[in-house]
């Protein structure tokens, strides 16, 4: 992996070609979880935006990919996140394992909601 990435595709790039595939679709279904956002990388990882700032940010590990932070939610919600809730403000989801993308878009539709 590269020290410095301008990117999001640079970033994608720098992965092994499943875990590219796992990323694109996190970046896809945030996207459209997020109408009219941009991105960008900040802090070395891809950072999804909307008017300029920052909403979700994504990540690849050699276990698993992270989506950050974790929004508030209600009981149902945290009850789905649960499983893969690794730290106070990340998600973490197991490579090799199937993503739930569609907890992903949930979870960047709230973080838009609750964004300042």
């Amino acid at each position: 992996m590269a020290d410095k990435f301008s990117t999001v595709d640079e970033y994608i790039r720098s992965f092994p070609e499943d875990v590219q595939k796992v990323l694109e679709e996190m970046r896809r279904r945030i996207h459209k979880a997020v109408p009219g956002s941009g991105e960008k990388i900040s802090y070395q990882i891809p950072t999804i935006t909307l008017d300029g700032k920052y909403v979700v940010y994504f990540a690849g590990w050699k276990q698993h990919v992270s989506l950050y932070p974790v929004p508030a939610g209600d009981e149902a919600f945290e009850k789905k996140i649960a499983p893969y809730r690794a730290a106070k403000g990340t998600l973490k989801f197991p490579l090799g394992k199937p993503v739930p993308y569609d907890l992903v878009e949930r979870v960047a539709k709230l973080l838009a909601r609750q964004r300042p």
